[in-house]
């Protein structure tokens, strides 16, 4: 026999202990009993997930995918992440799931994989907002199914509703997120350059992280901190440049604990603030206490809206409006995951529950050359609750507390 035969196409490699995941089992058997549900109600016979947030919602396992693909497989009976060689044992010991490692001597052993959990000829339920035209080609190929489910919204309004244990995880990612605040209005100097600060910021929430996560791992989190010009966009990188005296600033924290995102979002002044800059900032923040009361169960997202929205209009300032007034917390990032239908926009017309949780967070743009240029944020995360809500975020917003340096 050659060393070539003697290589298998996939295997089971479970490296070490399994180590201690974001929660309990009890959490992820929860999700998947919820998931189970949603599979029998479309006689799905075996669904084939393949993002990083629906990985890690129903396994534990938040994959680095570099150019690699990888899956978590659920049936009536079994969840099983589907992960690369390069990552060994770590899939699995970072996985509520059982684990398949799939090689490379052969192409496709990624679906061969699959199929050896899903079989072929079955309904297989995906993500038709994240499979891709080449990859679904393969799946058909491979699984062969009777037909296809599309489970990309069903799964995205199961996500959108938070447990307990969840809503514990993202109230210490939103003190993570404080604590990134002020140690950001600590380092902020004229003279400064925006990645000194943001340096200083990152530095701290990480810190912070590992002091009260130290079975985690750490990844991901990042801070946005823009001034003058650049703050004139919710997601502008940052640069070199130094701040100056009467600069307007984007404070923007974003602690990510086990892919759970949450965020701090400010505006701020070095040293002094304007007039024409002073109304526009009180403005926004009138508008942010506004949508913060709105948020209620019972009201939709699309209400919510219309009522900042008639604010800001009230005021001549709806057209510096730039894009939409909060979103959904959970499993996502920067760079995966979303659940777009709990976002306030003009759009959606989800109705609020107890148990999602959601920002407030209006940005007007004055563009540059006008008096007060400049972007203007406040972000809170706030929990719906049978009555109202509960704001999670605690750095305060506002020109009393954060004109700086």
């Amino acid at each position: 026999m050659t060393q070539q035969t003697r290589r298998p196409d996939f295997h089971r490699f479970h490296n070490g202990s399994k180590a201690t995941l974001p929660f309990a089992d009890a959490e992820y058997e929860a999700r998947l009993a919820g998931l189970r549900a949603i599979m029998a109600q479309n006689g799905v016979t075996a669904a084939v997930f393949t993002s990083m947030h629906n990985v890690a919602y129903y396994s534990g396992f938040l994959y680095c995918a570099f150019g690699r693909p990888y899956a978590v497989v659920v049936t009536p009976s079994e969840c099983v992440t589907i992960s690369a060689g390069i990552d060994a044992g770590q899939p699995w010991r970072r996985s509520f799931a059982d684990n398949i490692t799939y090689t490379d001597w052969k192409r496709n052993n990624y679906w061969r994989a699959i199929e050896s959990i899903t079989g072929t000829g079955g309904v297989i339920g995906f993500e038709g907002d994240h499979l891709t035209l080449f990859q679904s080609q393969l799946l058909d190929e491979f699984l062969q199914p009777k037909q296809r489910v599309d489970l990309a919204s069903a799964t995205m309004v199961q996500r959108m509703k938070k447990s307990a244990a969840e809503i514990e995880l993202i109230r210490a990612g939103a003190a993570t997120a404080d604590v990134g605040g002020y140690a950001v209005k600590e380092a902020v100097k004229a003279g400064v350059r925006e990645i000194d600060v943001t340096m200083a910021g990152r530095d701290a929430m990480e810190l912070h992280i590992a002091k009260e996560f130290p079975d985690a791992e750490y990844r991901d989190t990042w801070i946005w901190f823009q001034s003058g010009l650049n703050t004139d966009g919710a997601h502008n990188p940052v640069t070199g440049r130094i701040l100056e005296k009467g600069d307007i600033l984007s404070l923007n924290t974003f602690p990510m604990i086990s892919g759970y995102y949450t965020a701090l979002e400010r505006t701020m002044f070095v040293e002094e603030v304007d007039d024409a800059s002073l109304a526009y900032w009180k403005a926004n923040v009138q508008a942010h206490e506004l949508g913060m009361s709105l948020l209620k169960p019972g009201a939709s997202c699309a209400e919510v809206t219309a009522g900042v929205n008639a604010f800001f209009a009230q005021h001549d300032l709806l057209q510096y409006r730039r894009f939409g007034y909060g979103h959904s917390f959970g499993v996502l990032s920067h760079y995966y995951g979303r659940e777009a239908g709990l976002e306030l926009r003009e759009d959606i017309d989800t109705v609020l529950e107890p148990g999602m949780v959601i920002s407030m967070e209006p940005m007007i743009t004055i563009p540059d050359g006008q008096p007060g240029a400049g972007g203007y944020r406040e972000h809170d995360i706030l929990i719906i609750t049978e009555d109202g809500n509960e704001n999670i975020t605690g750095y305060p917003y506002g020109p009393d507390f954060n004109v700086v340096g």
